[in-house]
């Protein structure tokens, strides 16, 4: 079967608009996440993420949602504890990436019956997307759209240096906590892709390959969510033909991408500095 002919089937189609709209809200986020070296807060919100889907499963409640309300609780305690508390960022990370994987681990156990589509969000599969799921994308992409083009200066200021922001009175404050919002809705409505074991590779990676070719915000931004949609639709493919698990092999796929890269890159530097010496 080929690309054309899977065209016809809605679950493909669903899983290339849900790639897309994705990549568009993880290229945004992730390329704050990289520049303002927030990976470890994303994979605590991440992993953190599992407590609301223990929640959802045991009270019977829609897990997408109490995931999203638990992850941002968790994003917002994450920033109350290391800024006003006292506690390391790093402590406090490991505080509710703990507790929230305990929580998870312990109420989906105990909830009644069987959770038979657990797998799919600790490990993700793209072609059980939803139109709701692709709405929910879709907004999301556009209120970030929304949101970095009406704070662009403060956002790239707070991303390179927060304590030169606060000296220019830039809204500092807001922008860190409204980043660490969309951090956590952006890690939850993208929980489908990959899942929460893989998700965090699809917020950094395809920036750190951006990262090899321009330290421009808007374009790292342009990049990655070009890396980001390629990488979604290669390993969709490819797992696909292969017959294995989808949000693994565009992991795969990104990561080889990024080790190409940095291959090209560095081969280029050294033919060019071989050249100029003669």
């Amino acid at each position: 079967m080929n690309i054309i002919e899977l065209l016809d089937y809605a679950f493909f189609r669903n899983a290339l608009l849900g790639s897309l709209f994705a990549s568009i809200a993880c290229g945004m986020i992730g390329t704050c996440v990289v520049t303002k070296r927030l990976v470890f807060i994303s994979g605590g919100v991440t992993h953190a993420s599992l407590g609301g889907l223990g929640i959802g499963f045991y009270f019977g409640l829609p897990p997408i949602p109490s995931a999203m309300i638990f992850s941002i609780l968790s994003s917002f305690g994450i920033q109350w504890l290391s800024q006003k508390q006292g506690v390391r960022e790093d402590s406090a990370i490991a505080v509710f990436w703990s507790l929230g994987m305990a929580i998870g681990i312990a109420l989906t156990f105990l909830a009644p019956g069987y959770a038979p589509n657990l797998s799919e969000y600790l490990f993700g599969n793209i072609l059980t997307i939803t139109r709701g799921d692709i709405l929910a994308l879709f907004i999301l992409s556009l209120t970030l759209l929304l949101f970095f083009g009406l704070f662009h200066h403060a956002i790239v200021s707070v991303s390179f240096d927060a304590e030169f922001a606060r000296t220019r009175r830039l809204p500092t404050q807001f922008i860190e906590y409204a980043m660490m919002f969309f951090i956590a809705v952006t890690i939850v409505l993208s929980i489908r892709l990959v899942g929460i074991v893989l998700l965090m590779s699809l917020i950094t990676v395809p920036q750190m390959t951006a990262n090899l070719f321009t330290v421009n915000y808007s374009r790292m931004i342009l990049l990655s969510v070009l890396f980001s949609f390629a990488g979604c639709v290669v390993g969709l493919l490819l797992s696909y033909c292969l017959n294995v698990p989808s949000g693994a092999f565009i992991i795969f796929v990104l990561i080889m991408m990024f080790f190409t890269a940095k291959g090209v890159k560095t081969l280029a530097g050294r033919v060019a500095k071989a050249s100029s010496r003669h």
